[in-house]
């Protein structure tokens, strides 16, 4: 069975999505049509701007979400998911790939998102930090130790086993890596990111993003879509917009998301967009399971 899968914020490459745009009609009316929605040209941006200039939020999120939702549309009959997901980010772009969003309604959440997110990490000095070779629980209980009042820090990513990433107020990420690394990280690396995704310091960006969801028609999508805050299927219009809105203070169950999409059925992982990130993570979830592979398009 065939899963696709659309990866999150930092997949992005300058010149991502123009061979699309030179060699496929659709693609580029639908590229031109982005422009037209955003009111800026996107497109220029993404295929000769500056790494600089691709890492703006306002560019980078609907960025990926174009790249990897045209891609998906480009294989026209070809596009025949059993299940999708996506990484953070990515889970609007699997919603619009399965028909759940429209690609126009799909775009002004994405961006809508994006803005709001930036808000949300101008309010308080905050970041996120990958753990690298621990487990899950010590890092949970590390990360309950060191979160106080008004000084937090979550586990955010559950991206693969050995890999979680935290996310919080920058003295909590700071003090919650020094302990990680003394329980027995191999690395505890804090990340260039402008914010705390994924954490309570997102709930400003909750708020407005839920106000824009709840406007927005959500459909029935072609096939069950596993959703990041708790892991399972989903084909309810009504739970998939709840999930979603949760999503920006949840954390981001990846693993959890592969095991029960391999429970499923699940033997064929393609990865739709920018990068190669999901189909290392997939590999290293599914490790020792000859039955399962992951490739990009």
């Amino acid at each position: 069975m065939k899963a696709f899968v659309f990866p999150g914020q930092g997949a992005q490459f300058t010149g991502m999505g123009k061979d699309l745009y030179d060699n496929n009609p659709l693609a580029k009316e639908l590229f031109e049509k982005a422009n037209d929605i955003l009111g800026f040209r996107i497109t220029d941006i993404m295929f000769e701007g500056t790494a600089d200039e691709l890492k703006q939020t306002k560019v980078t999120q609907p960025a990926v979400f174009l790249h990897s939702v045209i891609s998906a549309l480009c294989l026209g009959d070809e596009f025949k998911p059993a299940m999708v997901a996506g990484h953070s980010l990515g889970e609007f772009s699997a919603l619009t790939a399965a028909g759940a969003l429209n690609f126009e309604d799909g775009l002004k959440l994405v961006y809508a998102r994006a803005m709001a997110m930036q808000k949300a990490c101008e309010a308080a000095p905050s970041t996120m930090a990958a753990i690298v070779g621990l487990d899950d629980a010590t890092i949970e209980q590390v990360c309950a130790e060191v979160s106080k009042e008004g000084c937090v820090v979550v586990p955010a990513n559950y991206n693969c086993p050995g890999q979680l990433v935290i996310s919080g107020n920058v003295e909590a990420v700071n003090e919650a890596c020094e302990k990680l690394k003394a329980a027995g990280a191999k690395r505890a690396l804090v990340l260039p990111v402008g914010g705390a995704f994924h954490s309570p310091l997102m709930q400003p960006a909750k708020d407005e993003l839920q106000a824009a969801i709840e406007k927005t028609t959500f459909n029935t999508p072609i096939c069950p879509v596993y959703q990041n805050v708790d892991a399972q299927a989903h084909t309810d219009a009504n739970e998939i917009k709840q999930n979603l809105i949760a999503q920006l203070t949840a954390s981001v169950k990846w693993t959890q998301e592969a095991q029960n999409m391999i429970a499923a059925g699940a033997t064929e992982f393609i990865e739709c967009g920018p990068g190669k990130a999901l189909q290392g993570m997939i590999a290293k979830i599914a490790k020792g399971n000859d039955a399962v592979t992951a490739r990009g398009l």
